[in-house]
């Protein structure tokens, strides 16, 4: 291959979340010698620091608008400037901001669909706007990539999918070892070492349910040495610290920012919990199944094909405080079920969800779309 295939990465935001994750993946495992990454975001944020740190060339083009025509000139001039063969928007607001900048240079289109815009619990009006957007979204699009069997099947239940492929988002068992020293993480907090420490590492959203979360600590008898610690951002952090104090559970929660530190996150945890509402494929989850760890999540979307009760983690009803807070208390006092359930998921990462694999599969794809539209010399 004489030239470098050169692909434009575009992501909704600068904040690194599950998506952002599996584009930073993603990009350090390409070929170089085959794939020339860039990346659009559409804030500021650490992954973009991150991207710019480590030499990949990132643009940002301010706007939390989904379908922004002001920014689609701009995004153009980003592809005729570099020369970009392949545009691969992931997520929902960066296709919409990317496809018709794509379709006008007539350069083929990749769509990573992380879970789609349309979810159960919005009402008739909005669900109905959703799906007609994604169905725009999916005519623009040259190929389809879903991270889970459940979001092909649920797209395709809805509108026409031309091409379409699931690719399991990929793990790095370097980066997330469950081998890793000592994390320093409990002596910071003040953890006792026979403390049950329970994890929930997110960005704090509605998505993910924290006063789920925050309801089931408040259900959990005081005398057990049961610790929380939430990591991250996000638009219900205050409410939750606010629902926290209500229900006076706050001083048994430790509340800190995001971090970057997030293997040394989940060595020091016991327990990982994701009671989220929906999800596409939950690469936080994944992370914590990588660094062995007995994970609790909620039976939805992409976690079901992940997720096998009580054989690589446990499983329980959405938005069901009394069940998770059963399942904690369950996992809390039985060790023994604990580092089965870790050693099972392990081997779950290890077999399903390996990055190597993932990022094999979609650079065929690049390769396969580049040759279709003549970009392709070899």
């Amino acid at each position: 291959m004489k030239n470098k295939i050169k692909v434009l990465h575009t992501i909704r935001q600068g904040k690194i979340g599950g998506g952002e994750t599996h584009v930073i993946n993603l990009i350090e495992q390409l070929n170089s010698e085959h794939f020339e990454s860039l990346l659009l975001a559409f804030t500021e944020g650490p992954m973009v620091d991150k991207m710019r740190a480590r030499g990949i060339k990132t643009y940002v083009l301010k706007t939390e608008k989904p379908f922004d025509f002001t920014k689609w000139g701009q995004v153009e001039k980003i592809l005729v400037d570099n020369k970009i063969d392949i545009v691969h928007a992931h997520g929902t607001r960066a296709n919409s901001n990317s496809f018709y900048a794509a379709r006008k240079c007539g350069i083929p289109l990749i769509y990573t669909v992380h879970g789609w815009s349309f979810h159960p619990d919005q009402s008739f009006f909005v669900k109905k706007i959703r799906l007609f957007s994604e169905s725009q979204l999916i005519k623009k699009s040259d190929f389809t990539i879903c991270v889970s069997n459940n979001n092909l099947l649920d797209g395709r239940s809805h509108f026409k999918i031309a091409e379409a492929k699931v690719i399991r988002s990929g793990i790095d068992l370097d980066k997330f070892n469950y081998r890793l020293g000592v994390s320093g993480l409990r002596g910071e907090f003040g953890i006792g070492e026979r403390d049950i420490l329970v994890g929930y590492v997110v960005r704090i959203t509605k998505q993910k349910d924290p006063f789920t979360l925050i309801k089931a600590i408040s259900l959990i008898p005081e005398d057990l040495k049961i610790k929380f610690l939430f990591v991250g951002e996000g638009d219900l952090k205050e409410q939750s610290i606010a629902l926290a104090k209500e229900l006076k559970v706050h001083d048994r929660i430790i509340f800190t920012q995001f971090r970057e530190d997030v293997p040394a996150v989940l060595k020091a945890i016991d327990i990982y919990c994701l009671p989220s509402l929906w999800e596409g494929l939950p690469i936080g989850l994944l992370e914590a199944m990588a660094m062995k760890k007995a994970v609790i999540a909620t039976a939805i979307d992409g976690t079901k094909e992940v997720i096998e009760h009580m054989k690589n983690g446990i499983l329980v009803p959405v938005s069901s405080p009394q069940v998770l807070a059963d399942s904690i208390v369950m996992l809390a006092g039985n060790v023994e079920l604990l580092n089965s359930l870790g050693a099972n998921a392990l081997e779950t990462i290890k077999r399903d969800y390996d990055n190597e694999r993932m990022t094999k599969q979609i650079e065929n794809i690049y390769i396969e779309l580049s040759r279709r539209n003549g970009h392709l010399k070899l």
